[in-house]
């Protein structure tokens, strides 16, 4: 097996034109040969027989003499057998065979036949005819010298295989150069080293695959570094409940510690185990929603109304902070997952809540047309910077870091929502000015998501 693509290349295209001048051989000779083989047979009996006149009309030495000196011996050979068997050949044979001349074939043109001999193939053929001389009856073969050609033919054909292979060589380099990079490159990658420039400026298809390949390595990137910022955060956000259950199960274990410590302590640490469990949740509902394996389970209903009974099953939270709500709900019935947009609507106007000022209010609409309906919540709380707006949907990011611990939680909320939302086609966006409060819409569509 031939594990080098450079190789590879080098026999492809040898194997290509060696197999290839073959099969053309090979045609031409089927599909031509009986034509070529007419065409050479022809041009030698015209010969012959113009040869044959020299000798009627001229003495024999003069007849030898002029024959001898005939540019057409370049391209043919004559052999002159008189009856007593002795041979006088004219022509250049420059190394070359001729055809084998049998002594019955020598008596049969000396009695006045006139012989033509084929071979098969593209071989020359062999004429035998009388001649009449001053000293009496003489039998000629005249062959065509076309072997001259075909070698010169090979010749040709074996310089231009020679050229083109060196040609292909030395192209092969440069495309196995760009692959050869590109394989670099990925055992670079594979190492964690994701500053690699290929410096590809071809173009064509390794073009096209070196730019993949660098847009490829740009995502690994990206990915690699929201890998590690998700470790760090799930480190920090699991650290620190875990400091605080350890410190205050030490101090539980002091002595001398009054009941009302006691129930303090204790209220601290079921708190933080809380905390560590709805992290574990939401973690876990995170990674469901973005394997793909969390099937939605799509029925027709209210938004309208299951907004409203959202809004009702968290009163506690934003009735003790006297916050009010604006609704402007007009009925609209789509087909979605209940229990999906539940969390959705719970998570948003939870958000809202958790940051708006005393005796706030969270205006809650929606907007309808033909294919989509446009659900926003606006709240008059702290609002969002433009820079943290980037970032507002990634997994443990908390807006307000300065505030991280006045507004409690785990930064998983808007990661899930955009999950949830992006599961039905639809999509979200966030408005805000820092200090006037912000505005999430949710758009969602009309029909099934699954269709």
């Amino acid at each position: 097996m031939i594990s080098s693509l450079y190789t590879r290349v080098v026999l492809t295209f040898l194997a290509s034109v060696i197999g290839g001048t073959i099969i053309a051989s090979f045609t031409t000779t089927w599909l031509y040969q009986e034509k070529l083989n007419d065409n050479l047979l022809a041009n030698v009996v015209h010969f012959g027989q113009d040869v044959a006149r020299i000798y009627d009309a001229l003495p024999l030495e003069e007849a030898d003499s002029y024959v001898s000196g005939m540019n057409q011996l370049h391209s043919y050979s004559i052999r002159m057998y008189d009856k007593d068997g002795h041979l006088q050949s004219y022509g250049e044979l420059n190394g070359q065979r001729v055809s084998e001349v049998t002594p019955e074939q020598i008596s049969q043109v000396l009695a006045g036949e006139v012989l033509q001999i084929s071979s098969k193939g593209l071989v020359p053929v062999l004429l035998g005819m009388p001649l009449h001389t001053d000293t009496g009856m003489k039998a000629m073969f005249v062959e065509p010298l076309a072997a001259s050609s075909v070698s010169l033919l090979i010749r040709f054909l074996t310089n231009c295989l020679i050229a083109g292979s060196l040609l292909i060589l030395v192209a092969a380099v440069f495309l196995v150069r760009p692959i050869k990079k590109l394989t670099e490159a990925t055992k670079r990658i594979a190492a964690g080293d994701f500053n690699v420039k290929l410096n590809i400026k071809q173009k064509g298809e390794l073009g096209t695959l070196a730019r993949s390949f660098e847009e490829m390595m740009r995502d690994l990137k990206q990915l690699e570094q929201m890998r590690k910022e998700f470790v760090s955060n799930v480190s920090h956000e699991v650290q620190s409940p875990l400091t605080s259950i350890s410190g205050y199960a030490i101090a539980l274990k002091q002595a001398g510690i009054t009941e009302s410590e006691r129930e303090r302590y204790l209220d601290i640490i079921i708190s933080e185990a809380k905390r560590m469990s709805k992290m574990s949740d939401s973690l876990l509902k995170l990674s469901l929603l973005e394997s793909n394996t969390q099937q939605l389970r799509v029925t027709e209903l209210r938004l309208d109304e299951q907004v409203r009974r959202v809004i009702v099953a968290i009163q506690p939270q934003w009735s003790v902070r006297n916050i009010s709500f604006e609704l402007n709900l007009k009925p609209v019935t789509i087909a979605a997952d209940h229990d999906q947009l539940n969390q959705v609507w719970t998570n948003i106007i939870g958000n809202s809540i958790k940051f708006s000022e005393e005796g706030g209010t969270i205006h809650v609409s929606t907007r309808q047309d033909a294919k989509n309906v446009t659900v926003r919540i606006a709240d008059t709380g702290i609002g969002i910077s433009r820079e943290d707006q980037k970032r507002i949907f990634e997994r443990f990011f908390k807006a307000d870091r300065s505030h991280s611990r006045k507004y409690d939680g785990s930064g998983m909320g808007l990661a899930i929502v955009k999950r949830i939302v992006s599961l039905h086609q639809g999509h979200i966006r966030v408005e805000s000015e820092p200090g006037h409060g912000a505005a999430f819409i949710v758009t969602l569509p009309m029909a099934d998501p699954a269709e």
